[in-house]
C-alpha cells in the first residue's frame, strides 16, 4: 500500500489578506463613465462598474476561498461608495 503524503493547511498571511481587500477596494472603485449616456428604453446608463465585475471574477477564482462573502461585501461597498464619487475613466 502506497503511503500519501498529508498536505499542510494553507493559510495567507495578514499583509497578503490587507493586500487583497485594498485590491478589492480599488477594482469596486474603477467605474468607466459614459460623456452622453446610453439610453435603453426608459432606462439612461451613465456609468458602467467595470471593476465590479472585474473584481466578482477575481473572488471567485481565488485559491483560498474561506472569506469570500467579505470580499463580495468589501467590493460592492466600494462600489457603490465610488458611484458618487468622480473616480473611474471617462469616455
Amino acid at each position: 500500500m502506497a503511503k500519501t503524503k498529508k498536505q499542510k493547511p494553507t493559510t495567507e498571511t495578514d499583509s497578503l489578506y490587507f493586500l487583497k481587500l485594498v485590491l478589492y477596494v480599488m477594482a469596486g472603485s474603477f467605474w468607466l463613465r459614459l460623456g452622453s449616456p446610453l439610453v435603453i428604453g426608459n432606462f439612461a446608463i451613465n456609468a458602467l462598474p467595470i471593476g465590479f465585475v472585474v473584481g466578482l471574477l477575481f473572488a471567485q477564482h481565488e485559491h483560498f476561498q474561506l472569506d469570500r462573502k467579505i470580499e463580495y461585501a468589501i467590493l460592492l461597498i466600494a462600489t457603490v461608495a465610488s458611484f458618487f464619487l468622480p473616480t473611474g475613466i471617462l469616455l
